[in-house]
């Protein structure tokens, strides 16, 4: 039996949970998985090993009921509306349960200017979650995942054509393999990590062009990249059964490749410092995803070059996301003028830095883990 303490993985379902549980019991650790239903995905993970709990992310007796008899945990927020909410009763019930460390994922952009309401509630997250006064956090904020290019893949593969709104913006997108790899190795020894960021990123700046050139590598036939409008891409995203939510918020992300925010401070060597190994090639994490269309895509069924071109035609007739009700959501709390995280001097200074835009000073660098400036 594992000798080391229990540990939390929250969204366990998801992508970066499934791939940290996974690395976790690898690395002969105790794992309880928090998901939200049964399904497939959950029974994967019951499979690999790990004590398979299902609650609320939004609860509060649900999460410290999950949180009992386990020492750390890895929180990843839903990209839902509630961000805040959900992370701040994370945070009651790991400090009620006396966790000794929190690793809290996050995103490179939040900043308190942002326009995107989910982005300054993680920026607000990240800050508050500080405060606990005996649960030592760590940050992980890598940048735009890997997988965000290749969520075309069924398309791409059979017609050739790579359509993304990025404009011709460079991005080192990281796996969410890494990610998970970054979180087992803080939570394997939390006290030396304590109050430190990490930006795990891939280990090359590419452009959409480059990322098409790599995919005529995986695909073996010419792919080419088709700059498209955020409105096409969102029509294309709910055709696959993305929900309105997360257009809404991507395309402030958009914006952000484009105009170069995701280059700055990028490629680090985070992935390096904290595993030992260096980050996956972007070609490798295509060629697996190509593999396993059904985790990258579950909704799409039909892979032939048939069913690629009857999803091109659904894309065109699926009407885009109207967002008004969405902006009437945030209500008071949208901004008069806000600004994207590369427009924010302060977060320049930070993401140059290879830092987490945090309010204190409590925020060491990566390559001094445990160094409080």
């Amino acid at each position: 039996m594992p000798s080391s303490p229990k540990i939390l993985v929250t969204s366990a379902a998801g992508r970066v949970g499934r791939d940290t549980v996974k690395q976790l019991l690898q690395d002969g650790h105790e794992v309880r998985a928090f998901v939200h239903r049964q399904d497939w995905r959950s029974d994967e993970l019951e499979a690999m090993g790990a004590e398979v709990v299902l609650g609320n992310l939004f609860d509060f007796n649900d999460l410290a009921n999950a949180m009992t008899e386990v020492r750390q945990a890895f929180h990843i927020p839903p990209f839902a509306p509630h961000l805040l909410h959900n992370t701040m009763l994370v945070c009651l019930a790991a400090q009620k349960a006396g966790l000794e460390a929190l690793v809290l994922l996050s995103g490179w952009n939040p900043s308190p200017e942002h326009p995107s309401m989910l982005t300054r509630e993680h920026w607000i997250a990240n800050n508050i979650a500080r405060w606990m006064p005996d649960v030592s956090v760590i940050h992980l904020n890598p940048g735009i995942f890997a997988f965000t290019y290749l969520l075309t893949v069924p398309i791409t593969r059979k017609l050739g054509v790579l359509p993304l709104p990025f404009g011709s913006g460079a991005n080192a997108p990281v796996s969410e393999r890494d990610i998970a790899r970054c979180a087992a190795a803080l939570l394997s020894n939390p006290s030396a990590f304590a109050g430190t960021t990490w930006r795990p990123t891939g280990p090359a700046l590419l452009t959409p062009s480059d990322v098409a050139d790599i995919l005529c590598d995986v695909f073996d036939r010419r792919v080419k990249y088709q700059p498209i409008s955020f409105k096409m891409f969102s029509k294309a995203a709910r055709a696959m059964g993305f929900s309105d939510f997360d257009s809404y918020n991507l395309r402030h992300y958009a914006k952000e490749i484009a105009e170069g925010a995701f280059a700055i401070g990028a490629p680090t060597n985070h992935v390096m410092q904290l595993t030992g190994a260096p980050a996956e090639s972007f070609r490798d994490t295509a060629a697996r995803y190509a593999a396993d269309v059904k985790r990258l895509a579950p909704n799409v069924h039909d892979t032939s070059t048939l069913g690629a071109m009857g999803f091109m035609v659904k894309m065109l007739l699926t009407p885009a996301p109207n967002f008004r009700d969405l902006a009437a959501f945030e209500g008071h709390a949208r901004l008069s003028a806000p600004h994207l995280g590369h427009q924010n001097p302060d977060w320049q200074a930070a993401a140059k830095n290879e830092r987490l835009l945090l309010l204190d000073r409590a925020n060491p660098m990566p390559d001094q883990p445990g160094h409080v400036t």
